[in-house]
């Protein structure tokens, strides 16, 4: 099943995945070559090492290529809906204390809070898809359960 991501995710999956690829990889092999250099690889931790970062590369670039063969880029600049779709940059309040939030409902490889991106599986993304404005949320937090009222929703190039 397509797995759905912005442009700009998708070109930063290509871009890690063609670095693993033509840097990190060759680097690599470069360590593993020098550590071999160094005789016994019994008690070589040098050795040890590099071979486990080659599994961890490996590892990642298949794992990169499967997101990339499973993805489908969706276009969000100029979108038009009424209700919260992936995508979407929702201002929501926070009923008990007012406070504003600005969240980005991205793909999971996505999500990053340092710059409101949240995942549409998390559980305050689950809660707004399909949401318009003036609705009401429910979301449970460890805490308590928080609502919050949508107040807008609009489509900005990602």
């Amino acid at each position: 099943m397509p797995t759905p991501i912005t442009k700009k995710g998708y070109e930063a999956l290509k871009v890690e995945l063609d670095r693993l690829r033509k840097v990190e990889r060759l680097k690599n092999i470069e360590a593993i070559a020098e550590a071999r250099a160094h005789g016994d690889l019994s008690e070589n931790a040098e050795y040890d090492a590099a071979k486990e970062r080659q599994g961890f590369i490996e590892s990642r670039i298949a794992e990169l290529e499967t997101k990339l063969a499973d993805a489908r880029v969706v276009e969000i600049a100029g979108r038009i809906s009424e209700t919260i779709v992936f995508g979407a940059t929702v201002l929501v309040v926070e009923q008990e204390s007012q406070a504003k939030r600005q969240y980005t409902l991205v793909g999971q490889d996505e999500a990053d809070m340092k710059f409101n991106k949240i995942s549409v599986q998390s559980p305050v993304g689950r809660a707004l898809i399909g949401k318009r404005v003036g609705d009401f949320v429910e979301v449970k937090t460890p805490v308590k359960m928080v609502e919050y009222e949508v107040m807008e929703i609009k489509f900005e190039e990602l």
